[in-house]
């Protein structure tokens, strides 16, 4: 299993998934963690600028964790197989960790309320 985490900064997570270019990828294995890995896309592969029906880097992730993505970007993912989830964790690796165990909180349903992004 992979799970893809937006994280613009490279330490947080960043608050909105469309315009993100970077992206910690977790490989799973037994339901933890058993490496990682920084993937970095060119401004057209930001999934804003990206044609929905062309390959991409992030096709093979299982999970895409973000701080706030809008309704059309998870129903893109959901068309790829990829389950979109939106949280209010900061922690890249301990909202995967909190995303294996059932613990994290996910705001699918309300990706607005967490903060400040333009998820509309």
């Amino acid at each position: 299993m992979k799970i893809a985490v937006t994280s613009q900064d490279r330490k947080t997570i960043t608050e909105h998934a469309g315009r993100c270019r970077k992206f910690w990828i977790f490989e799973i294995e037994d339901q933890r963690i058993s490496g990682h890995s920084l993937l970095e896309l060119p401004k057209e592969q930001a999934f804003h600028d990206h044609a929905q029906d062309a390959a991409h880097p992030l096709d093979d992730v299982d999970v895409l964790i973000s701080g706030g993505m809008g309704t059309g970007l998870m129903n893109s993912l959901a068309r790829r197989g990829i389950k979109g989830v939106v949280t209010d964790k900061s922690d890249p690796r301990q909202a995967v960790i909190a995303y294996l165990d059932g613990s994290l909180r996910i705001f699918n349903d309300t990706a607005c309320e967490h903060g400040g992004c333009h998820c509309h």
